[in-house]
């Protein structure tokens, strides 16, 4: 017996679920209970660009005669969860290899998500449109299924909290208008998580922990000590460990994340990432348009007609512009090394 549990004999495989991640050691759900496995050395010695295992990873495990074991095989990926890992302290906002290209290294949140559940308050805080189009852009770029959650609609009834966030439901995203306190919406949450690995993003003071504590009892309060867990240090990893749900399926609170990572996403492929901008593109007089200046535009004909949200162009617009200058870095640092 090892910490309570049989010892199994040494060389015996199974496929698992890695949960947590802590300080190298990663625990890993298998059909014979949960492991504590480390990574085995052969595959410490691939170098990549992004995490070698992650929370949400599928596995292949070795049983060791400690009880533990090692991860022999990261399955591959279908989707990833992801920002942009932070640059070492004194090294500036980005990165440069030596061949002048920018070297951008992702930082896997959630590996393999089912969806990405995105949750703003209506009122208390004020609603932050502009960071949830940017993390459905990022959620469009990773091809992860999202979900808007409109939460506490109580503070100004279900009328102004569709006239906040119907949009997206006209765009095609599903919207959920929740309350914790009255139960409104509360079962078509529960419905939405059931079965599958989702990822809960928002800022602070929206009701994430009152609305999962809602659907289950505890919930709430045991995905907050994991998230204060992340708070302790500003470069750690965002999420270590996803939490079970009794319906079926894993929930992961994503604290600190405004956005996702973009990752090789030229300036002029941004509008095919809008669902609500992306129809109208090929109508644009001009192939290369770029939506801001040109005459034909048909992009600013449909905002001003009203057919296109006109906060959504503003993200658009605020989005390619950040964009342009990352891909103007970029070509000044090849220049720089000639």
């Amino acid at each position: 017996m090892v910490n309570g549990k049989p010892t199994p004999p040494d060389g015996l495989f199974r496929d698992g679920l890695v949960i947590k991640a802590q300080s190298g050691f990663f625990t890993v759900h298998t059909a014979d209970g949960d492991f504590i496995c480390r990574v085995r050395g052969r595959l410490k010695r691939r170098r990549l660009d992004t995490d070698l295992v992650a929370v949400g990873d599928r596995v292949r495990i070795r049983l060791t005669e400690d009880g533990g074991g090692l991860i022999e095989e990261v399955y591959e990926r279908e989707r990833a969860l992801s920002r942009l890992a932070p640059p070492p302290r004194g090294r500036g906002s980005r990165r440069w290899d030596r061949d002048g290209y920018l070297a951008e290294r992702e930082q896997v949140i959630v590996a393999n998500p089912d969806q990405a559940v995105f949750v703003l308050a209506c009122a208390e805080p004020a609603p932050r449109l502009r960071m949830l189009d940017r993390l459905l852009v990022g959620a469009e770029v990773q091809h992860i299924p999202a979900v808007v959650c409109a939460n506490k609609i109580d503070l100004v009834g279900r009328e102004a909290a569709e006239s906040l966030f119907g949009v997206y439901a006209e765009i095609g995203y599903p919207v959920l208008y929740t309350s914790a306190v009255t139960g409104a919406g509360v079962d078509d949450l529960r419905e939405a998580l059931r079965g599958k690995l989702s990822a809960l993003i928002g800022p602070s003071g929206v009701g994430k922990t009152s609305l999962l504590n809602a659907i289950q009892p505890g919930l709430g309060l045991r995905v907050q000590e994991v998230s204060r867990a992340t708070r302790k240090g500003r470069h750690t990893t965002v999420v270590p460990q996803i939490v079970p749900l009794d319906i079926g399926g894993w929930v992961a609170d994503t604290p600190g994340i405004r956005a996702l990572a973009l990752f090789d996403l030229d300036p002029e492929e941004l509008d095919a990432y809008f669902p609500d901008i992306a129809p109208y593109v090929t109508h644009c007089r001009f192939s290369d348009c770029t939506h801001t200046v040109e005459p034909g535009c048909a992009v600013r004909q449909a905002v001003e007609e009203g057919a296109i949200s006109r906060h959504r162009y503003e993200s658009y617009i605020r989005l390619r512009e950040e964009h342009q200058k990352l891909a103007d870095m970029y070509w000044w640092g090849i220049q720089s090394t000639d």
